[in-house]
């Protein structure tokens, strides 16, 4: 995928574009003495990153607040915060357990005055109401149920970016958890799947 056609993709605006751009001379840049992501998947930043972050916004076109757990490299959270900035009284919450990709997201944040906080800890230790909370490459089902668990227990809507292996996590997951959830293809990639979970509970 080319700039060209994210950019058809989801109608972002020149000056998100920009932004976007500057992200991933960012990340590029600091890729290198970190490994934020693989070396091998920069080149296909618009659709293994920034695509697969933003598809997330026509599943909840009304979110306003969004707290991405295990932020990492900021996917999906960097993501989100540049193509909503304009929206009015938006908010991103960027939780990292890491204190130097912390350092990394705020350098971002900072450099694209994004509305967005980033927040050095246990992402299930924090009291955010939010209205959407999500995360990539973070753990199994099971454990990051768990991560998210205050965030839904607080009617958030849960949208996790997962693998191939999402429909056998989802199904251990249910051996702990009991969880009104569903499974959609990823259009960045078909292998990919967004597990959406509306509700949860610990079993017993």
């Amino acid at each position: 995928m080319t700039a060209e056609e994210f950019q058809r993709l989801t109608r972002a605006d020149p000056a998100r574009m920009s932004e976007l751009e500057a992200f991933l001379g960012r990340l590029t840049e600091m890729n290198a003495v970190m490994n934020l992501v693989g070396p091998d998947t920069i080149p296909d930043f618009w659709n293994r990153h920034a695509w697969d972050s933003a598809q997330l916004l026509d599943l909840a076109p009304g979110a306003q607040t969004w707290a991405d757990l295990g932020a990492g490299a900021g996917f999906p959270g960097l993501v989100l915060a540049i193509l909503i900035k304009d929206r009015q009284d938006t908010h991103v919450w960027l939780i990292d357990s890491l204190q130097k990709r912390c350092r990394f997201l705020q350098s971002v944040v900072d450099a694209l005055t994004l509305s967005a906080t980033v927040i050095w800890g246990r992402a299930e230790q924090q009291a955010l109401k939010v209205d959407v909370v999500t995360a990539r490459a973070v753990a199994p089902m099971d454990k990051l149920l768990g991560y998210a668990q205050p965030y839904l227990q607080r009617g958030a809507q849960g949208l996790f970016l997962k693998g191939e292996k999402a429909e056998v996590e989802l199904r251990d997951a249910t051996k702990v958890w009991q969880v009104d959830a569903d499974l959609s293809v990823s259009r960045s990639d078909p292998r990919g799947r967004i597990v959406t979970v509306r509700s949860l509970k610990p079993r017993g």
